[in-house]
């Protein structure tokens, strides 16, 4: 694949980048093999590119993965012949991928449902959307192409129903709010999202449900469905997700991950045009931290 470089001044490997779906880890690799030249020729990653400069680069094949059915405890909210929807515990990934091959939802999935759609491929049948892994709630999850199609269009137009609830450190001053920022993959740390001018659209509205001091219980409803949307959004008005150590701080409430929970989900029935919704109670650790809290014991 080649790219013309339009803005000069940052080194190869950083632009390389940032302007395709490759890290500059993997850009380093392929400059240093020789798969990245630069106006035909082999450089450095410090290389200074400059306008008009041609990249020539390879796209790394994508490993081959075999997934195995698990028998895995699956708790499975609602199933007819076109959706499931699943209550996902914290610490379980969704889907396999390189470097969790096992032991995910997507695992489970084919060991306890029969039929899963094939638009997603082998790496995620029947996954209409995600949660991170140590968010905990509900997911949609489809059962034929036709159902997935229907479901996943919903989603794109923004119409279904997303409700999350999450401890946040710090006082909220006011009561609602909507927080609309660009998210993108952060500048400084490429493993990281953060909210960046060159995003795309992302509107995240919250409520305060209860209020602890130190910390606050809220409800939020996405609009948009960005990675690691909530966990951005929040930590960027400066109340981030409470045992959220990427984004927010290392001393918080001890737990099982980020105190984030998705505990509402709504959506049309893609056969019968029917409004469902589902709702599932947070973890046991997310209820016990809520209790400690009430009686002011944290």
């Amino acid at each position: 694949m080649e790219l013309i470089i339009k803005v000069g001044g940052s080194r190869l490997d950083k632009a390389i980048a940032d302007l395709t779906d490759l890290s500059r880890q993997k850009a380093n690799e392929g400059i240093k093999h020789g798969s990245i030249l630069v106006n035909g020729e082999k450089v450095k990653a410090k290389y200074t590119v400059k306008v008009g400069d041609r990249i020539t680069y390879d796209l790394p094949e994508e490993e081959v993965l075999e997934y195995q059915a698990e028998d895995l405890p699956l708790e499975i909210i609602y199933q007819d012949e076109d959706v499931v929807v699943v209550n996902k515990p914290q610490g379980m990934v969704v889907h396999p991928s390189a470097g969790h091959t096992s032991g995910t939802l997507v695992n489970a999935l084919l060991y306890h449902i029969k039929d899963l759609s094939s638009i997603n491929g082998v790496v995620r049948p029947g996954i209409v959307h995600r949660i991170d892994k140590d968010t905990s709630g509900l997911l949609m999850v489809a059962k034929n192409d036709r159902a997935h199609q229907a479901l996943a269009e919903e989603l794109k137009a923004q119409k279904s129903l997303r409700q999350y609830i999450a401890l946040v450190h710090g006082n909220l001053p006011n009561d609602r709010g909507v927080i609309e920022a660009p998210i993108g993959r952060s500048d400084k740390d490429r493993k990281k999202q953060a909210v960046t001018a060159k995003g795309k659209p992302a509107l995240t509205r919250f409520h305060v449900l209860e209020r602890f001091g130190d910390y606050t219980l809220i409800e939020l409803q996405l609009e948009t469905g960005r990675t690691h949307q909530i966990r951005v959004h929040m930590a960027y008005i400066g109340h981030p997700i409470a045992g959220d150590t990427t984004y927010g701080p290392r001393k918080t409430l001890a737990g099982n991950g980020q105190f984030l929970h998705a505990r509402t989900l709504g959506f049309t029935h893609p056969k019968t045009g029917e409004l469902m919704t589902f709702e599932a109670e947070p973890p046991k650790i997310f209820q016990e931290t809520l209790a400690k809290l009430r009686k002011d014991e944290i």
